[in-house]
């Protein structure tokens, strides 16, 4: 049990250094893009290596470390879809709604995977595995990041919810492109009907 929590603690540091990516959009949005496209495409070439056998310093070993049960044998996919997943927001959405939906990738998932793994005793069917408290994490991550972006309560609310609901399905590593896709999406509707 104890592994597969350092492995956790260890994913979900990973998970968010994603949000650093905000600052560095509301700095310059195409030189994030860019590191965000050069990085997930250098991390693909590495794995590449990795998996075929050939170690990459520092990336290799924290491949390793980081990596689920059900990833070893295996391409580990995670960081490209996470990569992705902030890098398909800042192309899509207008900017509050991208850093809201990036830290919803970052502290809603990655928080709530945690908390489940920590504290998570409620595993209603409805949630495929997961618990009621990474749930209520991930809401309330949501919730507090898409209020202190938009200054509003009401993206904030629904983008918490969509957060919410799309990290509860069985997505596997696609939750990191539904997550921030979903609320992206939910905040940029509810501001442009606020406006």
């Amino acid at each position: 049990m104890l592994e597969k929590i350092r492995t956790e603690v260890v994913r979900k540091l990973i998970h968010l250094l994603i949000a650093l990516s905000v600052p560095l959009a509301a700095f310059n949005r195409v030189m994030t893009v860019a590191l965000l496209a050069g990085g997930t495409l250098a991390y693909v070439v590495f794995e590449l290596l990795r998996f075929n056998g050939i170690k990459i310093p520092v990336i290799s070993p924290l491949t390793a470390i980081a990596m689920r049960n059900r990833d070893r044998g295996r391409f580990v996919l995670g960081p490209v879809t996470l990569g992705l997943g902030a890098l398909l927001v800042l192309l899509l959405f207008p900017f509050p709604a991208a850093a809201a939906a990036i830290y919803a990738l970052a502290f809603g998932d990655g928080l709530s995977s945690l908390a489940g793994r920590l504290w998570g005793r409620f595993r209603p069917p409805f949630l495929f595995g997961k618990s009621v408290e990474g749930s209520c994490v991930c809401f309330a991550a949501v919730l507090v990041s898409t209020g202190l972006v938009t200054g509003d309560i009401r993206p904030a609310l629904i983008g918490a919810l969509a957060a919410m609901l799309v990290e509860a399905l069985p997505l596997g590593d696609y939750d990191n492109l539904a997550i921030p896709l979903i609320t992206g999406l939910a905040v940029t509707l509810v501001l442009r009907c606020a406006a």
